[in-house]
């Protein structure tokens, strides 16, 4: 088969966003929709991509970096006329360019790949991927003659009446052999109600060369959606979560309500793992089996073990092991580590620090930058104080240890192995193995102070 190659239309401005980011670049599902379409035209099999890039062109370009070849369209002329801006690049290639537009966010690589394989099987000049819908207004109509062939396309602007009634659109997904492609697009024109040269008429010229044109149509109408509108983008999320989750559901995962889960196509799941409400999943977060994730729980870049369970917790660019427990209301920060059955109660931070097996991190307490063994009860209240206004520091607290409530551990310090820590105490110097430390004042009583006070 020959080679395959994507172009990429990512020049225009998407007026009806109403935005000052251009608009391949609002997010859908986590990533931004140019992200979504290199992705499946990775996987149709186009080793090679070129994204033709005009309005906040430094911005895409800065996104796709290399991820792919950029060309400018410096004045945007048309999709024809953008199309054609590849041939500084693509004018010797020898093979097949599938077009796509940047625009098109729940694209599907393995239903382009069989568009580009039905292409190349038929032996087309130029294959457009066509599809019906109820309401095709704003659509290109596919024309085709009385043998079903494909003749052209005619934009809703441009249709009659009749050719309105048509429900078979064009997707503005192509198939096209290079270079051939390049020969037909020298010859549009851009005499139309847009003044602009349209990329559909490519198919009229090859026609009119005596060129094979087909329509291949797909029955899948969602995953040739394009976005204009902030509106539409929301649709677009809604179905792709959707597929998300129904695939999550079918591996094994229980979704206990889907319709306040939301998890991006880049997480995994193991069996099952129950999803419980309002929890977000985002990046490369991967949690095993037979975890409970939720309710409210939020999780960016985040590796879980298996037999976890969660609720009201927030982390991200951390890591958790197997069968730990925590919340509610549990902030996990970046570089944390949470080995084997550590146990993390309500209020709790824990912050570029590494937890022992079995540590246990009750309630309303902040560790940042320590690290802790394994076996170590933290009493309520306690805290690892890190910052000296400069310079961060880190507190060492070995296996075993147990720390009194409204603890302060004012690093750098080293608490050590079986040690003790008195309730109330702020430690400013290392304890010793086994040994108890004390960083209080005495107390003392005053008799009959109260019964003076009330009489004042």
């Amino acid at each position: 088969m020959s080679e395959l190659v994507a172009i990429i239309l990512a020049a225009g401005k998407g007026t009806r966003m109403k935005s000052k980011l251009p608009k391949v670049l609002h997010k859908v599902g986590g990533q931004p929709m140019v992200a979504h379409v290199l992705t499946a035209a990775q996987e149709a099999g186009a080793e090679q991509k070129v994204v033709v890039v005009g309005f906040g062109a430094e911005k895409v370009e800065e996104f796709i970096a290399d991820k792919a070849k950029i060309v400018v369209q410096k004045e945007q002329l048309g999709t024809g006329h953008a199309v054609l801006q590849t041939k500084a690049v693509l004018g010797s290639t020898q093979g097949t360019a599938l077009i796509l537009c940047g625009d098109t966010p729940l694209l599907d690589g393995g239903e382009l790949k069989k568009f580009y394989e039905a292409h190349v099987k038929a032996g087309a000049a130029v294959s457009v991927l066509t599809a019906e819908t109820a309401n095709p207004f704003g659509y290109g109509r596919i024309l085709r003659d009385a043998n079903g062939q494909v003749t052209g396309i005619v934009e809703e602007k441009d249709a009659t009446p009749e050719q309105k009634q048509i429900h078979e659109i064009n997707t503005g997904i192509y198939c096209a052999q290079l270079p051939l492609m390049f020969e037909l697009l020298a010859t549009l024109s851009n005499n139309n109600a847009q003044g602009e040269y349209y990329l559909t008429d490519i198919l009229t010229k090859g026609k009119e060369q005596n060129k094979l044109i087909c329509g291949i149509k797909t029955q899948d109408f969602d995953m040739v959606m394009g976005i204009n509108s902030r509106k539409q983008m929301s649709v677009a999320e809604g179905i792709m979560r959707q597929r998300v989750l129904d695939k999550l559901m079918d591996s094994g995962v229980t979704i206990m309500d889907p319709a306040s889960t939301f998890i991006e196509k880049t997480v995994q799941i193991g069996a099952d793992t129950i999803i419980y409400p309002y929890t977000w999943l985002e990046g490369e977060t991967k949690i095993g089996e037979d975890c409970k994730i939720g309710p409210s729980t939020r999780l960016t870049n985040v590796k879980v073990g298996n037999n976890v369970t969660m609720q009201f917790t927030y982390g991200h660019e951390c890591k958790v092991e197997n069968n730990v427990t925590m919340g509610p209301y549990v902030h996990l920060r970046p570089d944390t580590v949470l080995h084997d059955k550590v146990k993390i109660g309500n209020f709790v931070e824990v912050k570029n620090s590494v937890i022992g097996e079995g540590t246990k991190l009750p309630h309303l307490s902040y560790i940042g930058d320590s690290d802790l063994g394994s076996g170590i009860n933290m009493g309520c209240g306690c805290i690892t104080v890190n910052y000296d206004g400069k310079k961060k520091h880190r507190t060492t607290i070995e296996d075993d240890a147990f720390v009194g409530c409204n603890s302060n551990l004012v690093a750098p310090v080293k608490v050590g192995k079986g040690s003790y820590i008195a309730a109330g105490s702020t430690i400013t110097k290392d304890v010793p193995a086994d040994a108890l430390g004390v960083g209080r004042g005495r107390q003392v009583n005053i008799e009959g102070w109260a019964e003076k006070y009330r009489k004042k």
